[in-house]
Formats: structure tokens, sequence, C-alpha cells
């Protein structure tokens, strides 16, 4: 005999039906069935329902017609006076549907074989067929995410802290050779630092900024490692020793280079602003120590709106 399709046979274990609406596709208002819902702190179950949010959830087709479940999601609110989480929201189980998934469990289920069999865009379009909601992305990424990785131990890695606003530093470590966070830490003192690198032995370099607390760690946890200064450190230190010879040797640099005159007019504005800050520090540098070529000394240096002449050229040159 024929017997009628019941839409709790449509939907999946755990859930009530409250409502159905059949259009071009069939969008179902469900809820679930358990009155209870179990802390994820405490593990104590509560019953005291704190409000209550809408999770869409994407369905296996039925009659060539696309299924949509809205769930209607409860939080609720910890009973346990000890417990750090107040509120909560219940878990809708692994054979429902996974924890911030928009699909069920078994539709993701067939959407990770469709994508294992054919791959992307055959998979993206044999789905269409099937009245499926899946594109190729959506294939390949279900694909990774079920893929089994091996366990692979980082050699090369990268320290920095991190800060969010409102909480205290942390520590961050990346894999440099496959470019992804490894591990969050919760503080960035030398202690943490050197228990994580303590347990990693088979890593061979580090590479972090010039804070002594990374270095320090380093050196006790793993002496043997190779520790190298990270690309942004690395610049600043070539810049600033670069510079700092510059300034140093810049009376010899104009004397070889044979500059006997300056033109203030045929410099920029931020190249006049440094070149009369020069200015000003060759007039401190002459009060404090004179010149000892007495010609020399009997000279002024210009003024801002005149050309400069050259002068001594062993110990005040400009």
């Amino acid at each position: 005999m024929p017997r009628s399709l019941h839409p709790s046979s449509v939907v999946p274990r755990g859930l009530l039906i409250d409502h159905v609406e059949i259009g071009t596709g069939m969008t179902i208002t469900a809820r679930p069935a358990a009155a209870l819902a179990q802390c994820p702190g405490c593990d104590q179950p509560s019953s005291r329902i704190h409000g209550c949010y809408t999770r869409t959830l994407s369905d296996l087709p039925v009659a060539s017609r696309p299924v949509v479940i809205d769930v209607r999601v409860r939080r609720f609110r910890c009973i346990g006076s000890d417990c750090r989480t107040q509120i909560f929201a219940e878990r809708l189980g692994p054979d429902l549907a996974a924890a911030f998934s928009r699909c069920t469990t078994r539709l993701n289920y067939i959407v990770h074989h469709l994508g294992l069999a054919l791959g992307g865009r055959p998979a993206a379009s044999f789905a269409r067929r099937l009245m499926v909601p899946a594109s190729r992305d959506t294939m390949l990424r279900t694909v990774r995410r079920r893929a089994v990785r091996p366990v692979e131990h980082p050699r090369v890695i990268g320290i920095d802290d991190y800060f969010c606003r409102g909480q205290r530093y942390g520590t961050l470590v990346c894999d440099l050779e496959r470019r992804r966070v490894i591990a969050l830490l919760p503080d960035r003192e030398s202690g943490t630092v050197e228990a994580w690198l303590a347990a990693h032995p088979e890593i061979t370099v580090v590479a972090h900024d010039r804070g002594g607390c990374y270095g320090e760690a380093t050196t006790r946890a793993l002496p043997y490692v190779l520790q190298v200064a990270d690309r942004l450190r690395l610049m600043e230190n070539v810049s600033a020793a670069f510079l700092d010879a510059g300034r140093k040797s810049m009376a010899a640099i104009r004397f070889a280079a044979g500059v006997a005159t300056v033109d203030p007019e045929r410099l920029t504005c931020s190249e006049r602003l440094q070149y009369y800050g020069y200015l000003q520090g060759r007039r401190r540098a002459r009060r404090s120590s004179p010149c000892r070529d007495r010609a020399c000394r009997s000279r002024k240096l210009p003024e801002r709106t005149s050309t400069v002449a050259s002068s001594c050229a062993t110990c005040c040159a400009v």
C-alpha cells in the first residue's frame, strides 16, 4: 500500500519539526528535542534558557527540491557557581551538524565523496544536477579538511610577540618552511618560551627579534641551534649602521668628492632642513672644540640665506 511521506522522516534524528514550507525548495523549521544542555565548562546539565537564535543548515534534497533546515538553537545559563562559562549555546551533536558548519553531517559526507571522486569543477557540475548546494571551492575545501595530514616536526621557526586589546602580550610561533602558525603561548616570558623549545629538540634554526627574552630562552633550551635575526630587524640594523657610518664620515666624503659649495636654493625642503640641522651641529661642535687651524678659526659658518663655502678640510669641512 502507498505510504505518505512524513516530514519527521526527512530531518535528521534529534530534531522536532515546528513548521514545513514547500515551494521551489523545502524549508523546515525545527528545534532540538533535548530539554537540557550540558555546559562545556563544567559538564553540568542546565535547563535555564537565556535566549535563542536561528541556525540555517543545508540538507540532502527531497524529490528534486533543495532542503534547508532552520534550527532554533537555545542559549543556556550555567547553574554552576564556580564555572567561568556563564552562558553557552547547545550543541547539535556530530551526527546532526559539526560546530560552525552550514550543512548537515550527511550532506557533508556526500560532498566529500563527490569531491574526492571527481575533483572540484566536475564534482560541482554533478552536484548541481543532484540539487546539492556545493561549489567547486566547497568540494576542495571539504576534501582538504578531511585529509589525514602526517605529523611534521618543525625545523625552522620564527618567534615573535602579539597583542590583543584588553589582554596581555603573548608569543606566536610560526613554521617558516610551511608558512603557518604552530603554537600560541599565553605570555612572552622567557620560561614559557624555553619550556616550549625544550619540548621540540628537532628545531635547527630560530628566527627572532633582538629582544633578550627570546634569545636567552633559545640559548638555554637549544644551545646548538642557529639563531638569526628576522628580515625586518636585519634591514633596520643595516640601515642604521649605514647611516651612522655615513654621518661620522660626512666631512671626509665631502672633501674626497670635491664639493666646494652647497646652494640651499637648489635643495628640496626636506634636504634643506637636514642641511640646516647639519650646520647647527657643526656650530655646536666648533664651540665645544675650536679648530686647530688659525685661518679657519677666524672664519664664520654661513647663515641660512647664503651660499656655503668650504672651510678647513681636516676638521670642520661642510
